[in-house]
């Protein structure tokens, strides 16, 4: 089988958006990873439940867009932590609502503010005009899904 001279992966959107994910979000990492122990997952659990209140767990995966091994997974890891609670509902007992705790809650105010700064900070390096773009153009990105679905 004989490659495709004319491809080049480093030039390849999906590739390069991957990168530039990994890279641009490193630094942050190492905050949430450090004072927290937390994973990347876990982060966006704690993050939605702090930014949009109770929820389920189907709620967050789809928010998220993240598997539901992996919110589950991450779930329990920040309940063992004593970051969420979980609230089982009277009408179904088999959905359970997620909420912060107090030490959630002061973790969710703590990373949120770090994580405006480093936004703030990775921003920095465009001008105004290119921030909008490039915000834009990734917003656009990430409603591709959505816009399958109609």
């Amino acid at each position: 089988m004989k490659s495709d001279p004319a491809f080049d992966l480093s030039h390849f959107l999906p590739y390069m958006l991957n990168q530039a994910a990994e890279a641009a979000s490193l630094g942050f990492q190492q905050v949430y990873k450090q004072r927290y122990g937390m994973l990347r997952t876990e982060w966006r659990v704690l993050f939605h439940l702090g930014r949009h209140g109770e929820m389920t767990a189907k709620a967050i995966c789809e928010r998220a867009r993240i598997h539901k091994t992996k919110i589950s997974r991450a779930v329990k890891a920040l309940e063992d932590r004593r970051f969420l609670i979980r609230h089982e509902q009277q009408s179904d007992r088999r959905v359970e609502l997620l909420s912060l705790t107090r030490a959630g809650a002061a973790a969710y105010a703590d990373l949120s503010a770090i994580a405006r700064d480093y936004d703030q900070q990775l921003a920095a390096q465009f001008s105004e005009t290119e921030r909008a773009i490039l915000r834009q153009c990734l917003q656009q990105l990430a409603d591709l899904p959505a816009r399958a679905r109609e």
